[in-house]
């Protein structure tokens, strides 16, 4: 054998972190290492899939690493299904293991993991080079079966079609068994003249991340550490470095010579592509461009006779139109130059498609609806001209990227258009992967899991890692942000390991999953460009690419976003029950400048509106008091962090309070809808246009510029709006003011076109619960079943709008939220645990046969598959049987004995028996255990289990005698009085939310009920520690509260809480301190047969008689009650406590 010119030992079997729970290394790390330590080349080698390999191949190559694709696949040999690994030496041999990889997941049934036939290994294998394995692989597993004349077999085998592409895999990990497999290579390769190679497969960069990565084995296969039968590896998986290598390979010359020259054999890796279109105007005849103009311009005739009423005769003579088909052309010649007219048809005809066949599309969203063009194909429902949109904000000549149309559709329909997709592409058609992350608060419950520690012990430690999506913490932010963390991480080893290892696995993928709103559409098929994944159990149309979105993108595949938007389905939902009234309604038809709809939102009275229900956007609304769509566009972007502190301006001027600002006269027309703030992208285009005689192109160039804060840049571009605006005779230091006036807002300018869409939307439902309150709130109650919270929020809603409710009745409610004549109707789909599939059946039994005359005749008539115990309990606990029978622990404890009755009749009716004691009368008190009902509190905490708040009392109602003593009142009437600074108010606890502010520090969003409305409260830090084992849900408390208003002219108010107190410890806490008014020998006899006995109570007496007044304190303590004061109280005697 020739010495090789390359003595450096390659690492040929990386397995990245897309080696899901079983690899250890994330790319960027990879890429890292490697730099620093000038490795010439690696090869991925990731199990059962390609996820990383375009990633891999792009960094890897970046740092003068050559990248060598490969992958481990499953392959089935008789009853035995195992691991091999495949290498791509060339472009061929790359499509074919990415069709190999495909193939076994596509092709595949739900019982068996990813695999395909041994036999299509040897189909087609050009340019693909083969390894035999490891001990965990297929020869390794029939080696562990002593299946060696088949080993031997299929080595012959694979010698014979792949030659020297075959080799024979050597490792020394120490894993169990590998010496004997090794011994046993060696012979077969002596014997069948077959290659060694030596190789080490690593799961890990450093040697320390052993334990680490032993922990996230046993996550990936849900075992624990401490299990013996489980999947052990040896220490030995980290990446060793040359000499490491070259020593234990000492023995086996041969094998690392194979090694330093395999890389040598390849010579490919993926390469990033231009966009790959299908040509959907095939079909239509004539190339995409044309089929563009023509079905665009027909677009438009259709647009002027629908919405403006010009027929088709006459639209030449009309300067609108012509305005609108320049701006068409104009569109036109930039889209067809930069070579997307496919995109746009595409778009529109599954667009079209989902219209004709009754499935609700949004309105637009993002930059697209800045196209006219999309307005005219049907796109987008948002006329550009009339809204001042551009469309170069959308696709820019000057800036080179793909369109992006984010398309939103009904959330219950849009399975139907990817049905659609799937027959119109078939094999060209794709979901996106994604992958979950080991997060901080994963990763703790997982690794806490694993090592074995108590759930509850592990789940008290995940709850101080604060859950916030908008401000995400790396795990060791957390800790170093939460002192309880720190206490136990220094005084609990337990705690202490967990963290550590959960350091070392967070961020790493965990699972799988599919990016259900993202859909690629190539021109081929698309197993040609890119591996693809399916997940059988999760039952969707179409299979996943194995590449992510962005890697997706880079091979030239396009991304589609078909979007669920669950309020298109709210407002289908409601349009259907409105057509019940009124057969003529349409939503496409309402009026969009009705002063009622203005009304409502002004009022801020806006629950389950889109967009602006939050509390915020709410008072937002109420100081704003909208009258035009415009300020509903407004309103959407400007309520974000940054220009939100635009408002006040804003509205100032819109009520004249303010005179506007427009820093130009030549920007009057551009910022007077606005009232001269700067609040779109669109307007900062539009002031480089007119003032320094910016191309559109140009003038988004600046906005991206400005937005992304780049100085070379931005410095390059204002020299470019100064020098336009002295061509415009605009004074040079004016035109310098104006872009460093103009620069703050482009750095959080919003985009128009999206704002405009989304508050159409807004607008919609606005109308929708203006004239028809209770079918949108049914339809909205309806689509968030299974959210306890919102369904607190409408119901409190409900109430306001003094809307007679049902409630949740076995014999009078239906399975969904129902308004029938004046009454509304809550869910028995609505309360927890109890199902809707399963109550619909209970519903449909009812209907069919009648009301439900007893308990007895309840388990006669269901059947058994649709009442659980856990169902029983939460409708018993929700008063759904009250009706039936008022005792609810009667029927609560009864529970198994209703299995139990419901189980027997349901198999004597399977085999057509008669119980013939089931007519007997006291038959229902058999199976009903008779004891004493719940008290108050007990029957509302069960409720509020049940239905998430309270619906047939509240809890505040057993306080409300001391209401008076502490001075308390609804917060309603706090909030909203300018005089009132401070007050108690009372009021059960919904949902308390922990968060960390920007800084770090720690602050609680509390939602609270009281006896007039649902609110949120702010608690910060020193708050939330001193009361954190009072704040649990269901808790009634009383809040002491500190408002301040500032005092300027917008009255920026804001709310502290100073003290919170449990009204129940108050309440049965012993009184200090009573102080009796006295008028009569009566009065004073109640109260001295009351206070009898000796006690801890202070008792003060004020005695009025003959027009004067004695006043006096008992010598001795007393011992009264909050019962025995109560009874003194309504015999009419006055007293205060303190």
């Amino acid at each position: 054998m020739s010495e090789s010119s390359n003595q450096n030992f390659n690492h040929l079997k990386i397995h990245s972190q897309y080696s899901i729970c079983e690899g250890a290394i994330k790319i960027d790390d990879l890429q890292d290492f490697s730099k620093s330590n000038k490795i010439r080349s690696l090869a991925l080698c990731d199990t059962s899939n390609l996820c990383g390999a375009l990633e891999f191949a792009e960094k890897i190559s970046k740092v003068g690493t050559q990248p060598i694709i490969g992958t481990q696949i499953n392959f089935k040999y008789g009853d035995c299904i195992g691991l091999l690994p495949l290498f791509a030496l060339n472009e061929e041999g790359y499509k074919r293991i990415i069709k190999l990889s495909s193939n076994s997941f596509l092709e595949n049934d739900e019982l068996s993991d990813p695999h395909v036939d041994f036999n299509d290994l040897l189909d087609d294998n050009t340019g693909v080079a083969i390894f035999s394995g490891t001990i965990f692989g297929l020869f390794g597993e029939l080696f562990n079966k002593g299946k060696f004349r088949e080993i031997s077999e299929l080595y012959k085998k694979l010698k014979f079609k792949f030659g020297d592409r075959f080799y024979i895999e050597i490792q020394r990990h120490n894993d169990h068994n590998e010496l004997g497999f090794e011994k046993f290579n060696l012979t077969k390769s002596l014997e069948l003249e077959i290659p060694i190679i030596a190789t080490n497969e690593v799961f890990y960069l450093d040697k320390d991340m052993h334990e680490a990565h032993d922990a996230l084995i046993c996550i990936g296969n849900k075992t624990y550490v401490n299990e013996k039968s489980r999947i052990r590896l040896s220490n030995q998986h980290y990446y060793k470095n040359n000499s490491e290598m070259t020593e234990l390979f000492s023995d086996l010359p041969e094998a690392l010579e194979n090694n330093y020259n395999f890389p040598l054999r390849c010579n490919f890796r993926p390469l990033f592509s231009n966009p790959i279109l299908p040509n959907i105007s095939s079909e239509k005849g004539g190339n995409a461009d044309d089929v563009l103009k023509k079905d665009s311009l027909h677009g438009l005739r259709i647009k002027f006779d629908k919405i403006f009423g010009i027929k088709a005769n006459d639209l030449n003579n009309n300067k609108t139109y012509l305005d609108y088909k320049d701006r068409l052309e104009h569109e036109l010649s930039i889209i067809i130059e930069m070579k997307y007219s496919s995109y746009f048809l595409i778009v529109s005809d599954y667009i079209k498609w989902a219209k004709n066949n009754d499935i609700p599309v949004g309105p637009g969203r993002g930059s697209g609806a800045g196209s006219l063009v999309a307005w005219c194909l049907s796109i987008t429902d948002v006329d550009p001209i009339k809204f001042n949109l551009i469309f170069e904000r959308f696709l820019n000549p000057d800036r080179i990227s793909m369109p992006d149309f984010d398309i939103d559709f009904c959330e219950d329909k849009r399975d139907l258009v990817f049905e659609y997709l799937t027959k119109k592409y078939q094999d060209s058609v794709a979901h996106i992967i994604t992958f979950g992350k080991l997060k901080a608060r994963m990763v703790i419950r997982d690794v806490g899991r694993v090592l074995g520690l108590p759930y509850g012990f592990v789940d008290s430690i995940s709850k101080m890692i604060p859950f916030d999506p908008s401000r995400p913490q790396s795990l060791s932010q957390c800790i170093a942000g939460e002192p309880r963390l720190q206490k136990l991480v220094n005084e609990d080893p337990r705690v202490k390991k967990l963290t550590d290892l959960s350091l070392k696995l967070e961020g790493l993928n965990r699972n799988v999953a599919t990016h259900a709103a993202g859909v690629v559409i190539a021109d081929k098929k698309l197993t040609e460009i890119v591996p693809l994944y399916k997940d059988v159990s999760a039952n969707l149309l179409l299979p996943s690419t194995q590449f992510d979105m962005y890697s997706a993108e880079n091979a030239g595949l396009v991304k589609f976003d078909f979007l669920g938007l669950k309020t298109l389905t709210v407002i289908n939902n409601t349009q259907k029950l409105v057509k019940k009234v009124d057969k003529n309604f349409d939503i496409e038809n309402i009026n969009y400048e009705d002063q009622k709809v203005f009304d409502l939102l002004s009022s801020g009275n806006t629950v389950g509106l889109f967009q602006v229900e939050s509390a915020g956007m709410r008072e937002a609304l109420v100081q704003m008091k909208p009258n035009h769509i415009e300020d509903i566009i407004a309103l959407v972007a400007l309520y974000r962090p940054g220009p939100m502190s635009n408002i006040p301006t804003y509205n100032d001027c819109k009520h004249g309070r303010q005179t506007p600002d427009y820093l130009h006269p030549l920007l009057e027309d551009i910022l007077k809808p606005t009232y001269g703030v700067i609040i779109y992208q669109e307007q900062v285009m539009q002031i480089a246009q007119k003032l320094s005689g910016f191309t559109a192109g140009q003038a988004d160039l600046l906005r991206r510029a400005m937005g992304k804060k780049k100085r070379a840049e931005l410095e390059k571009q204002k020299q470019g709006f100064i020098a336009g605006a002295l061509k415009n005779g605009i004074a040079k230091d004016v035109a310098a003011g104006i872009f460093l006036k103009i620069e703050p807002f482009a750095e959080y300018g919003f985009n128009k076109s999206h704002a405009a869409a989304y508050a159409i939307i807004s607008y919609q439902t606005a109308f929708l619960k203006t004239y028809y309150p209770k079918e949108f709130i049914a339809a909205s109650m309806t689509m968030d079943i299974s959210n306890q919270n919102k369904l607190s929020e409408f119901y409190e809603e409900l109430k306001r709008l003094n809307i007679e409710i049902a409630r949740p009745d076995i014999n009078e409610c239906f399975a969904d939220f129902r308004t029938i004549d004046d009454k509304f109707y809550y869910a028995l789909g609505g309360i927890k645990a109890v199902g809707y599939e399963a109550i619909s059946n209970v519903v449909k039994e009812r209907t069919q046969n009648g009301k439900f005359q007893s308990i007895n005749d309840f388990l006669n008539r269901i059947n058994p598959k649709d009442m659980n115990k856990l169902q029983l309990e939460g409708l018993v606990k929700a008063g759904a049987f009250d009706n039936i029978n008022k005792n609810r622990q009667s029927l609560f404890d009864s529970i198994p004995n209703f299995i139990l009755k419901t189980k027997n009749i349901f198999e004597n009716k399977s085999v057509n028996q008669i119980d013939l004691f089931s007519e007997e009368e006291n038959s229902q008190n058999d199976i009903i255990n008779e004891i004493e009902d719940w008290k108050f509190e007990e029957r509302l905490s069960k409720e509020f289990e049940a239905v998430g708040f309270f619906i047939s009392d509240h809890p505040l109602n057993q306080f409300t005698e001391i209401f008076d003593d502490y001075k308390i009142i609804d917060y309603s009437n706090f909030n909203s009085s300018d005089t009132i600074r401070d007050a108690n108010i009372a009021a059960t606890l919904l949902k308390v939310q922990e968060r960390k502010t920007a800084k770090g520090n720690s602050y609680a969003v509390l939602k609270l009920t009281d006896l007039s409305s649902v609110f949120e409260i702010f608690i910060f830090s020193d708050i939330l520690e001193l009361n954190r084992e009072i704040l649990k849900e269901g808790s009634s408390l009383l809040l002491t509260l500190v408002k301040s208003i500032s005092n300027d002219e917008n009255r920026f108010k804001r709310i502290n809480v100073q003290k919170i107190v449990s009204l129940t410890d108050l309440f049965n806490n012993p009184i200090n301190k009573v102080s009796f008014v006295v008028n009569s020998h009566k009065g004073l006899d109640l109260i001295s047969k009351t206070l009898v006995e000796e006690g801890k109570t202070e008792v003060n007496f004020k005695i009025i008689a003959d027009d004067k007044t004695l006043k006096f304190k008992l010598k001795n303590t007393r011992n009264l009650d909050r019962k025995s004061l109560n009874l003194l109280r309504k015999r009419e005697i006055l007293s205060t406590i303190s």
